[in-house]
């Protein structure tokens, strides 16, 4: 049995749209028709998710926020005791989006058919990584399903609360550039036109500051769809550029020898892959293989390159701290409370320490930045509009010598 998604008409002419359970897409048919409904299309939810993965898509999979509900709902629905295909039942109902209703219950059908939920969750692969997948499988060998979802949950919600709390503070920053370039150069298309206008049928020269003024507004109301291409040209030329691996390995590398930023980036990518590797430890996943895909949730490509490296020295059996910590790329409270928890028999929870750590720290740090951004930004600004204002006012203040 699996999950089929169709399109139907009613008697009267109205389409719907939903997802059912069916032996073949004939099965699915042949309960459309049962219910007054004239099928139009069928496809199975598995198939279209493997076609969307080969084509374009800006959503290819579950936004973190999605993930982390549906592995809270699960955990609560396993640790209550009801059975895996009746949870994500009612977790598929529950859920207000049609294409992760579908997902879900693209997994159920899996379930049913006898394969493990790691099974049903790799047939989307883009909606559950390979942390997710891992970590679920390891909890079924384990026989302790209903823990192991618990800790996901606990993950999934930690990770998006982070990337919440980044992208919360960069939406003040954002909206007062984006406001500061429309007024200005609203000012310098309408405005300044308009006032400089008078200073134009004189004889005598403008200075050199109202000059400049003057043919920046020109050059803004005669060219703007030109910037606006440029700048466009200029985004997508960078971002293709930064897909190719050796200027990408550059600019990150550029970016952790950054003072500011390259503890910003030093700081999330730790907190990332100790929380991540955390979770696959504590969850019985063997360590090499933990950190294979812990490597896969940093972003900055010499820190990832660093615990692909560390991953071969473990392999040959050295430590996980030392291995880490020949890079000289990670926090040395990393380190020392990873080597603790080797030694300790805590690794779990020194990982999930240190990732703590990290994380507060980049609320710090992201704090001290916008609080100095959000004034610089301000001042500007300022900046910018008393070059305008004084660029009318000068030849104001030389009225004498331009009349004649």
């Amino acid at each position: 049995m699996g999950a089929f998604e169709y399109v139907a008409m009613d008697q009267s002419g109205k389409q719907s749209k939903g997802v059912l359970e069916g032996d073949t897409p004939k099965h699915v048919r042949q309960i459309l028709r049962d219910r007054k409904l004239l099928p139009v299309s069928v496809s199975e939810v598995a198939q279209k998710e493997a076609r969307r993965q080969r084509t374009f898509s800006f959503r290819r999979g579950l936004s973190s926020g999605e993930l982390a509900l549906i592995t809270r709902q699960l955990a609560s629905l396993s640790q209550s005791g009801l059975p895996l295909e009746e949870a994500l039942l009612a977790v598929a109902q529950q859920n207000d989006q049609p294409r992760s209703k579908s997902i879900l219950l693209g997994v159920r059908a899996k379930v049913m058919e006898g394969h493990s939920l790691a099974d049903g969750f790799s047939e989307f692969p883009q909606a559950f990584p390979e942390l997710y997948r891992a970590t679920v499988a390891a909890g079924e060998q384990s026989g302790h399903l209903d823990v192991v979802l618990e800790r996901l949950a606990d993950y999934t919600e930690a990770r998006q609360e982070l990337r919440q709390r980044i992208t919360n503070a960069m939406v003040y920053p954002i909206a007062l550039v984006v406001m500061a370039v429309g007024i200005i150069s609203f000012m310098l298309a309408t405005v300044v036109p308009k006032i400089v206008n008078v200073f134009e049928n004189t004889s005598a020269e403008l200075p050199a500051l109202t000059t400049g003024m003057i043919a920046t507004s020109d050059f803004l109301r005669d060219w703007w769809f030109m910037v606006i291409i440029g700048f466009l040209a200029v985004s997508w030329l960078t971002w293709w550029i930064l897909q190719k691996e050796g200027p990408r390995r550059r600019y990150h590398s550029a970016l952790l020898r950054t003072p500011i930023i390259g503890r910003l980036t030093r700081g999330v990518n730790t907190a990332r892959f100790t929380r991540t590797l955390s979770i696959l430890a504590g969850s019985g996943v063997p360590i090499l293989q933990a950190l294979t895909i812990s490597a896969e949730v940093i972003e900055n490509v010499p820190m990832r390159d660093a615990v692909t490296e560390a991953t071969i020295r473990v392999r040959e059996g050295a430590s996980i701290s030392k291995s880490l910590d020949a890079s000289k790329l990670f926090p040395p409270m990393m380190i020392h409370l990873v080597s603790s928890g080797e030694a300790g028999g805590r690794l779990e929870e020194m990982l999930t320490r240190s990732a703590a750590g990290q994380e507060r720290e980049v609320d710090g740090l992201i704090a001290a930045l916008l609080g100095i951004l959000q004034p610089l930004l301000i001042v500007i600004m300022g900046a910018i509009v008393l070059t305008i204002v004084l660029a009318i006012l000068l030849p104001i203040f030389e009225i004498n010598n331009l009349v004649k």
